[in-house]
């Protein structure tokens, strides 16, 4: 899944996309609120944290401007503003949730997690299983026949978003959406030497992971 962060603040922006990295997510980061609303315009990210007070664009108002442009995706505030009117103004502009600093991460990372649940209508799982593979969430293992296997963040990334796609052929393109940040060249083969990776760790001679040249991948069960 893939984040918009719209913070000035390089500390905060820095504790906040390490953060959501490690958790698997793929983060986009920009410092002002129109480089922030173009992308957001641009990219379908599954969620956004929007800072109030912004350069050239703040976020209330990149806030309302992504609603009346029929912008969905759930927005999570942050700001140092505590009182109650802030907050009510915060969720008016169409923000769905508000944290204020300074925030503990693991606090930041639950909330994003429910807001995407909300957007999606779906329960998130705790654990996924395709076959005899399967990856828990929580504890972030990976297992085939009940055997561990030791993925990097990225791989575990790429398993989690084709295991909830199982089934499913996902293009270059949409892993590149999903995995990747903004700042990764699509000419590039990252995908391929990244495919290829996860392969090697989990097919162990009874293919799962499959190539459909000139369309994409898809996991199956072996």
């Amino acid at each position: 899944m893939r984040i918009l962060v719209v913070e000035d603040d390089r500390k905060i922006a820095s504790f906040v996309v390490k953060g959501l990295k490690e958790s698997g997510y793929a983060v986009d980061h920009f410092a002002d609120g129109e480089q922030g609303l173009i992308m957001a315009q641009t990219i379908a990210y599954d969620a956004a944290i929007v800072d109030l007070m912004l350069p050239q664009l703040d976020g209330l108002s990149l806030i309302r401007q992504l609603r009346a442009r029929g912008k969905r995706m759930p927005v999570l505030i942050l700001s140092a503003k505590a009182s109650v009117d802030d907050r009510v103004k915060g969720l008016q502009a169409g923000g769905d949730d508000y944290l204020t600093k300074p925030f503990a991460f693991s606090e930041l990372l639950a909330r994003v997690q429910a807001l995407i649940r909300r957007a999606t209508q779906v329960a998130e799982p705790t654990r996924l299983v395709v076959g005899d593979l399967t990856l828990d969430l929580l504890n972030r293992q990976v297992e085939r026949g009940g055997e561990r296997i030791v993925l990097q963040p990225r791989e575990f990334a790429l398993l989690e978003y084709l295991m909830r796609n199982a089934g499913r052929v996902v293009t270059k393109t949409m892993i590149l959406e999903h995995i990747f940040d903004y700042s990764f060249d699509p000419q590039t083969n990252i995908v391929d030497v990244l495919v290829h990776r996860l392969r090697s760790k989990v097919d162990k001679g009874r293919a799962m992971l499959h190539t459909l040249r000139g369309v994409g991948y898809v996991l199956r069960p072996a």
